[in-house]
C-alpha cells in the first residue's frame, strides 16, 4: 500500500461522522475467533438497560472490541499490507466503532473511565506512529538501514 492510500484511510476511520450509516459488520474474527457482533449488540439493545447478569458480558465484549479495533488500526498504520486489504480493515475498524457506539449508550456508563481508556490507547497509538516516523526501535534506538 503506498503512503498517501495507508492515510487516506486513517483519515476516513479518524473522521467524526464515520460511523454514520455504517453497518455493525454481521461477523469479524477476533484473535482466531468468529464473533456474531451484529445479533450481540441487536440482542443487548433491545433491552431498556443492561441487566446486572450481562454487565460483566458486555464490558468484555467492549475491551475485546477495541482490542481488535487497535490490531486493525496497528496493520493499517503499518502500511504492510495491501491496499484491498487496507480497505477491508478499514471498513472492519468502522464497523467496530459503530457496535462500541451502540454497546455505550446503554445503561449507566462510567463515561470518565472510557474516555480514559480512549485517551489511553490513543497515546499509545500516536507514540508508537512517532517512533516509526522517526525510525526508532521499540527500544528507541535510532534504526540504521
Amino acid at each position: 500500500m503506498q503512503e498517501y492510500e495507508r492515510k487516506q484511510l486513517l483519515e476516513r476511520i479518524g473522521k467524526e461522522g464515520a460511523t454514520i450509516g455504517a453497518q455493525i459488520p454481521e461477523e469479524i474474527d477476533v484473535q482466531g475467533e468468529r464473533v456474531e457482533l451484529r445479533e450481540f449488540v441487536f440482542e443487548i439493545k433491545r433491552r431498556e438497560t443492561i441487566p446486572e447478569g450481562e454487565r460483566e458480558r458486555v464490558e468484555r465484549a467492549k475491551r475485546t472490541l477495541r482490542k481488535a479495533r487497535l490490531e486493525r488500526l496497528d496493520a493499517i498504520e503499518a502500511g504492510e499490507i495491501s491496499r484491498q486489504e487496507g480497505e477491508r480493515l478499514a471498513e472492519s475498524v468502522i464497523g467496530i466503532d459503530r457496535a462500541l457506539e451502540g454497546l455505550q449508550q446503554l445503561g449507566p456508563a462510567n463515561v470518565e473511565a472510557e474516555a480514559e481508556a480512549q485517551r489511553l490507547a490513543d497515546r499509545k497509538r500516536w507514540s508508537r506512529f512517532m517512533r516509526q516516523a522517526l525510525g526508532m526501535d521499540d527500544d528507541s534506538t535510532p534504526n540504521r538501514r
